[in-house]
């Protein structure tokens, strides 16, 4: 009787971090990164002319996520992307092929740079400032060389097994 009433007491106490606002401050559920399509920004689509072939132009952007065997001269490069710490994202870009050849291009608006669509999903900078991707000379300097480590020799193992002649000596 006196373990459930002290049970009753403790779980009392609890009350307050079943509320959203307290549990969501203690403990973050873990949510899947969702990264769908084809990434393209202004460099890639800039490669792009009017008047290119289907197989050119997959090579350069990749195949397309959606095309449809009623409009088979529509290509759909749509990409999503759902990041914790940052802003989801959804682009799309419509290709419209005549024949053989591409006619148009309808981006949907403005397309990120490249450096700026790496700056967008990156949830760990600082700033919006982009970290750099290589060590300064002053970076480099500080950095310790490895020790070097002793060649160590094998060492001479004799026969593990000396098996007799096939045949009879005479």
């Amino acid at each position: 009787m006196l373990g459930a009433v002290g049970m009753m007491a403790s779980l009392a106490g609890c009350e307050n971090l079943v509320s959203k606002e307290g549990l969501t401050s203690i403990v973050r559920p873990y949510s899947v990164e969702v990264v769908q399509g084809n990434v393209l920004t202004k460099e890639l689509i800039s490669r792009v002319q009017i008047g290119m072939p289907r197989a050119q132009v997959r090579d350069l952007l990749g195949s397309p996520l959606l095309t449809d065997v009623f409009h088979g001269d529509r290509w759909d490069y749509v990409f999503t992307i759902r990041r914790r710490g940052t802003e989801p994202q959804l682009r799309s870009v419509v290709l419209l092929f005549d024949g053989d050849r591409l006619a148009s291009i309808d981006t949907g608006g403005e397309l990120p740079t490249e450096e700026a669509f790496v700056a967008s999903i990156d949830s760990a900078s600082s700033g919006g400032k982009p970290r750099p991707l290589a060590l300064s000379a002053d970076e480099l300097q500080s950095l310790k060389p490895p020790p070097k480590q002793a060649v160590v020799e094998p060492p001479t193992v004799p026969p593990g097994r000396v098996y007799p002649p096939l045949e009879p000596t005479r």
